[in-house]
């Protein structure tokens, strides 16, 4: 009997305050190529990041940004969801109806320890908390460098309890041409994780087909 695990079907996304946003609008833009429902929440300060890096106006209003974010990425209609950061009522609230994977891209130092101790201030961090209690997969994206010591243990906490730590790293062996193709490397870790099929990259050992 095969033990792969499904494709999931609904992901959350949540982009805080951390540099990196265009690491998780890469990520939404290829879970809507995949087919994926794709639920997005952000805090205030991810809203600031994303003009600042690129030049996006992520509105307060959740029903423009699902406008905006679904006509950016071409998405069918009702497959991208967004929610405010305070919006208790939303689905990812409830242990009833969490998504079936959930991403912080990027993740701020500030909201990894807000998870790694159980708090629940904002959907973000409630989101989480319902995440790892129902058992379902949390990747984590912390871009900060360099590590404290505090940081490091809040992010052992996590791991130990199943959470994935998945820093953007990016690697050099494909050659990148262009900041796109490393943020395309990190994606598609994220993708790896979350078993969503992709092409952004050839897998190590596979060689590119010559014309």
């Amino acid at each position: 009997m095969s033990t792969a695990h499904p494709t999931p079907h609904t992901v959350l996304v949540a982009l805080t305050g951390a540099s990196g946003i265009p690491y998780g609008l890469r990520l939404i833009e290829t879970l809507v190529a995949a087919g994926c429902n794709v639920w997005i929440v952000y805090s205030q300060v991810a809203q600031i990041v994303a003009r600042q890096e690129a030049d996006l106006l992520l509105p307060v209003h959740p029903q423009q940004a699902e406008r905006d974010l679904s006509a950016r990425f071409s998405a069918r209609p009702g497959q991208i969801r967004v929610f405010g950061r305070d919006d208790w009522n939303s689905p990812p609230a409830s242990g009833s109806n969490p998504p079936d994977a959930m991403v912080v891209c990027p993740c701020s130092m500030g909201t990894l320890a807000a998870i790694a101790h159980g708090l629940a201030s904002s959907l973000i961090e409630r989101a989480a908390d319902v995440v790892m209690k129902e058992r379902r997969t949390l990747i984590l994206v912390p871009r900060e460098t360099p590590f404290s010591t505090l940081h490091l243990e809040n992010m052992l906490s996590l791991s130990r309890n199943g959470v994935v730590i998945l820093p953007p790293s990016p690697g050099f062996y494909q050659q990148p041409q262009s900041i796109a193709d490393l943020v395309d490397f990190v994606v598609a870790r994220v993708l790896d994780q979350l078993r969503v099929p992709h092409t952004l990259l050839p897998r190590w050992g596979e060689q590119r087909l010559e014309d």
